[in-house]
């Protein structure tokens, strides 16, 4: 094997596909990638049990086709730090050698016999825009689990409804609840719905990765995911277990109505939060009456607070507190002007969804009980 390529690429390939490879591994070539220049582009493969990754970039010059595995974090480490231009790539006997504007580099040859087959892409069911992809995956992820204990809580529900022709996404670890719908095209006519659960930090890593425009293919199987976009190929395997459907938790009855200006209010729970020690509550009063909110956090001496204008409907006044960061991880997954808060009162369950009431994006939170003194 013997390839050129410029030095940009070549990072850019190899920092994608090294994202699955494993930390620690038993299985030393599991800790590799394969670079493969058939066909004259360069592939660069890598996997571990739970995931799989695949890029391919156009090389320069493919002098000697090959494959060839090396270790792919100390490649990465390589990469990031040859200068800037042409790269030119060889095996030369059991070494791989990386070099560019007098630098070289040299890495021991992995055995590609021990290497495991990159698993297939599932049976792809349709796309889905890559920047709301994105921007959807992350607006659910503030509330997965980070429990292993409990790996169902850790994950995302993507759920796609053939006949509506839209994917859900949500996500809880029993004290907050995300959920966002988006627009789905199916892959055909009379296709299939499905539902599944995926790792949260793995469909993270994976909707950052895919790029902001285009589409994404989506494929699914009895056990996996698979995501395509732009050249790059990913899988992940599905997590056991389903989560609790949000239908009935979402619905309210009689709720007294906020609606509050979204900047203006992550803004005040961040400055009030400061004097909140632990997970010690930020109270947001609501007056119909003065059409404002009163937030306040702190205990004794030690206490913050601040008043913002509010209109407030179903009720004359109305007192929820809630644990500052999921408060603050619920605004910001918002980016509407104004944000609209469904409260049942205190101690008890509160929406918060953008100000025009869309039920495509919406964050459930349990309120707990004031305890400012």
């Amino acid at each position: 094997m013997e390839f050129r390529i410029k030095r940009s690429a070549l990072t850019e390939a190899v920092s994608w596909a090294a994202r699955v490879l494993p930390v620690r591994s038993p299985v030393p070539v599991l800790g590799g990638l394969l670079l493969d220049t058939e066909g004259g582009r360069l592939r660069v493969s890598g996997l571990d049990y739970e995931a799989s990754a695949r890029i391919d970039v156009e090389a320069a010059e493919v002098l000697r086709p090959g494959k060839v595995l090396v270790m792919g974090r100390r490649l990465l480490d390589i990469c990031k730090v040859l200068p800037e231009g042409p790269v030119e790539c060889a095996v030369e006997g059991s070494r791989f050698t990386v070099s560019g504007d007098g630098a070289r580099f040299g890495l021991s040859v992995l055995p590609l016999d021990d290497y495991p087959a990159l698993p297939s892409l599932p049976q792809v069911r349709g796309a889905v825009e890559a920047a709301e992809f994105a921007a959807a995956v992350a607006d659910v992820a503030v509330a997965a689990g980070r429990d292993d204990t409990l790996p169902a809580l850790t994950g995302i529900r993507l759920g796609l409804d053939a006949e509506a022709g839209t994917m859900t996404l949500a996500a809880t670890d029993r004290y907050r609840f995300a959920v966002r719908t988006l627009p789905w095209k199916a892959a055909a006519a009379g296709g299939e719905s499905a539902d599944v659960l995926v790792s949260a930090r793995r469909l993270t890593e994976i909707a950052r990765s895919l790029g902001r425009s285009g589409l994404v293919s989506v494929a699914l199987d009895a056990g996996s995911a698979g995501f395509e976009h732009a050249g790059m190929r990913t899988t992940v395997r599905l997590l056991d277990g389903r989560l609790p459907r949000h239908d009935k938790l979402f619905a309210m009855e009689n709720p007294a109505v906020a609606v509050v200006d979204r900047a203006r209010l992550v803004e005040a729970v961040r400055r009030v939060s400061v004097v909140a020690d632990g997970d010690s509550p930020v109270q947001m009063a609501f007056s119909a009456a003065d059409n404002s909110v009163q937030l306040q956090a702190g205990y004794e001496d030690d206490v913050a607070s601040q008043r913002l204008p509010a209109t407030l409907e179903g009720a004359r006044e109305m007192t929820v507190a809630f644990n500052p960061g999921y408060l603050a991880d619920a605004l910001a997954s918002f980016e509407e002007p104004s944000l609209r808060l469904l409260m049942m009162g205190a101690g008890q369950r509160a929406m918060v969804t953008g100000a025009a009431g869309s039920d495509a994006h919406r964050h459930l939170l349990m309120s707990v009980k004031p305890q400012l003194a």
